[in-house]
């Protein structure tokens, strides 16, 4: 055949091949899934054709397995039928309306009602924090739950791994789950669960990423939740993984950094709730179902001790993640910075907002809010952190004020306070893989005295933080908000 002849048939099949992947493309991707996101995916597609379908057919679907989902929405309305009719909410008449409102969306996204007679303190201090863990650990006389996205064993979480060990020394049912691709890569990750092994805790992963025992979804799909419950008396949450405040990684170490947190100490009804979420992961996870009427599994949530001070805060423990039919998070994020009235104060480490996000943070400064966002100076990851930076100038404009935690420290902390008595907290970031990608969980608060808390770690940050003007970020280097933009636009392939 004519040399010719044969490069020219060669270049029409490929035109022909592309424009017939096109084509399929604009069918099947923007089918349920958000305008950018799809329009990111397209122009994937188009302009790097074989790499992009190769992607898309890697991480190209946000949601779990099917059976997941159905296994999901079944201990779902598991919880719902548990919960019906249960009102330990004695202070309701005093909520406005607007926020009953958000309490019930809640309930019937992921089950969980909204319960009264908590105590919560917060703990910002990293080892202080395990060593509070540890020290609870210590006094279980019949079960600990540990889930954690990361876990390790080191010379900062080894008091956590002593006291498991002397717990199920004495006879106490003591639970781990941890997620698999990221606590398998961290640093001593074989000798971590070696160590597991070894002080005869039950553990299993997370989202196990193993194709050859049939146990496979988007790898990037993580479990990032982070919680502890100790004899269903008293629960932990919050952003802190059960790692050294380094990671222990060369490049982190090489580089100084250091992890700064927030977590939740939760006494009352709404240890129950937490530790729900944890059957409801273990049972996914393992296949047991865990008696909820069993003395080493939990304790029911009429038989929590119940606060009857001032200072009981109502608590609301909400889960999201691709095992929902919709963002839980994001919706509860969004329903609050609508119903704020006074201020509106975000704490996210990784501040990647979707269209929706930007719409409620904007129209909360047009309303005359007090808006302001805590990030860090820094970065972990860098193309999230240029992504991040893509919004600034939007965000200025609007007038929120914009606080940039002080290197080497990752301000690693996730919370939302709002006006003077709502706050969230939790392992969620304001990002769109918080939203759509990750399993998280949040807790909603009502109570002045626990927001007054926030308020006083929020005045902590802005004292050692440097704010963002206008005017400096108008003297960021094309470059910089060049390679922002393109990173802005690669955070939407969801």
């Amino acid at each position: 055949m004519n040399p010719v002849l044969s490069t020219n048939l060669a270049w029409i099949i490929a035109v022909l091949a592309h424009v017939a992947v096109c084509i399929t493309a604009l069918i099947i991707i923007p089918k349920r899934r958000k305008p950018t996101a799809a329009m990111a995916w397209l122009l994937a597609i188009v302009f790097l054709p074989v790499l992009g379908v190769v992607f898309y057919l890697v991480i190209g679907s946000a949601q779990l397995p099917k059976r997941r989902r159905a296994e999901q929405q079944r201990i779902t309305a598991l919880i719902a039928a548990a919960a019906a009719g249960l009102d330990l909410t004695p202070q309701r008449d005093s909520w406005p309306e607007w926020f009953t409102n958000v309490t019930r969306q809640n309930q019937l996204l992921g089950g969980i009602p909204v319960v009264g007679g908590n105590t919560a303190t917060l703990l910002g201090d990293y080892r202080q924090t395990i060593e509070s863990m540890a020290t609870e650990i210590d006094t279980a006389v019949r079960f600990v739950h540990v889930e954690f996205f990361i876990v390790s064993f080191d010379d900062t979480t080894k008091s956590f791994f002593r006291a498991m060990e002397a717990a199920v020394a004495r006879g106490v049912t003591v639970r781990l789950l941890a997620d698999h691709v990221s606590s398998a890569k961290a640093v001593h990750s074989k000798e971590t669960f070696a160590e597991l092994d070894r002080i005869g805790v039950q553990w299993s992963y997370m989202l196990p990423v193993m194709p050859l025992k049939g146990k496979y979804q988007r790898p990037d799909l993580r479990n990032h939740r982070k919680l502890v419950v100790v004899d269903g008396r008293v629960g932990f949450m919050g952003s802190q993984n059960l790692i050294d405040r380094s990671y222990n990684t060369p490049k982190n170490l090489k580089r100084g950094l250091q992890w700064q947190e927030l977590v939740t100490r939760l006494e009352g009804p709404v240890v129950t709730s937490l530790n729900v979420i944890f059957h409801s992961d273990w049972l996914i996870e393992t296949g047991e179902h865990l008696d909820p009427a069993s003395p080493t599994a939990n304790v029911p949530i009429r038989d929590a001790a119940f606060d009857w001070s001032p200072d009981a805060v109502e608590c609301q423990v909400v889960p999201s993640g691709p095992s929902y039919e919709t963002e839980n998070n994001l919706r509860l994020f969004l329903s609050l910075l609508y119903g704020a009235s006074k201020r509106a104060i975000i704490t996210s480490p990784y501040f990647v907002p979707d269209e929706a996000m930007m719409y409620a943070i904007t129209s909360a400064c047009q309303r005359g809010l007090d808006v302001q966002l805590f990030v860090s100076e820094i970065g972990d990851q860098g193309p999230v952190f240029h992504a991040q930076r893509s919004y600034y100038r939007d965000l200025l404009d609007a007038g929120v004020r914009i606080f940039r935690y002080p290197a080497p420290y990752i301000l690693h902390a996730k919370h939302l306070s709002i006006d003077d008595d709502i706050a969230v907290i939790g392992s969620s970031n304001m990002d769109i893989r918080s939203f759509s990608l990750d399993l998280e969980i949040s807790l909603l608060v009502r109570g002045r005295v626990f927001v007054q808390r926030m308020r006083d770690v929020e005045e902590e940050y802005r004292a050692l933080s440097s704010e963002l003007t206008r005017e400096e970020w108008a003297r960021e280097p094309l470059s910089s908000t060049s390679l922002d933009g393109v990173a802005r636009l690669t955070s939407a392939l969801e």
